[in-house]
């Protein structure tokens, strides 16, 4: 019975995918051939108002078929007419849709950091490219020992983004610790924490001190699986087991907006120093589950 869930819940997905890929299709067509910026964002107005409709028949469906058993703390006083930065702990691919659950249209669309092969993915892809999602290549470090301008690709992206969050309302989602926990990643790379790998601060770093100045806040989202090895078919099957997410409003420090993480040692230095220590808090809090 559950898989058949499962199946019903792809069918759904990927029906409501076809039917707001047409309206998607077209806007973006329209995006391609507007010329100016200022009438492209009133475009880009529609595709958000698409891209949110997209996501809300989803949750819709997770919300009355599903039935996830998922407890949210979620702090007052959020808008969609601020910015925010919003970080989390990373398990499973079902992440994203608990984090939507629980913020969608409480902030504005949100914005994800993603790898550059999620752009082939057929309709979602063009959604991302068209909604001017960042596309981020990760190279190793052994790439970049090679070859350090490659180090500019992906800082790149980050600044366009940020110079576009200026001209509306977003939310930028950064999952920190750059790829979905594990107990074999986490050996790997001999993570001080039990329940996170480590953060990675870069990207972070870059959109506080381009950004900060016009952020209402930090939100640092924590998500707690019971079920030690969460997947995303699971989680469509309805067999996923209690979820608990809690979200707190972090202040941006002053500091922040000032010196540079990448030519600065003491402000790349201070920030490694704050961000570790909020991820020692975020793993405690899962210890305490």
């Amino acid at each position: 019975m559950s898989t058949l869930k499962g199946i019903a819940s792809v069918l759904f997905i990927v029906a409501n995918t076809l039917f707001w890929g047409v309206p998607l299709i077209f806007l973006t067509a329209l995006k391609l051939i507007t010329p100016g910026r200022p009438l492209r964002l009133i475009v880009l107005k529609g595709l958000n108002g698409v891209a949110l409709n997209w996501i809300g028949a989803n949750l819709w469906w997770i919300r009355h078929f599903l039935k996830p058993q998922l407890t949210m703390e979620v702090p007052d006083g959020l808008s969609r007419e601020q910015r925010w930065l919003v970080i989390s702990n990373h398990r499973s691919w079902t992440d994203i849709f608990l984090l939507l659950m629980a913020l969608h249209r409480r902030i504005p669309m949100p914005r994800f950091f993603l790898k550059q092969q999620l752009i082939w993915i057929p309709i979602v892809g063009l959604a991302w490219w068209a909604l001017e999602y960042p596309f981020m290549r990760r190279y190793s470090r052994e790439q970049l020992e090679r070859s350090p301008r490659l180090a500019r690709i992906d800082r790149e992206a980050t600044q366009r983004m940020c110079r576009r969050a200026r001209e509306m309302p977003i939310a930028i989602f950064n999952f920190v610790e750059g790829t979905r926990f594990t107990p074999a990643k986490r050996d790997a790379q001999q993570s001080p924490y039990r329940h996170l790998l480590r953060p990675k601060a870069g990207g972070t770093a870059q959109v506080l001190n381009q950004l900060g100045d016009q952020l209402s806040g930090i939100l640092d989202m924590t998500l707690h699986y019971e079920n030690p090895h969460p997947t995303f078919w699971g989680f469509l099957c309805g067999r996923e087991g209690p979820v608990t997410l809690t979200a707190r409003r972090l202040e941006v420090p002053s500091w922040m907006t000032t010196g540079s993480y990448h030519d600065d040692p003491l402000y790349k230095e201070r920030f490694h120093s704050w961000l570790n220590a909020l991820w020692q808090e975020k793993d405690q809090a899962l210890d305490s589950h």
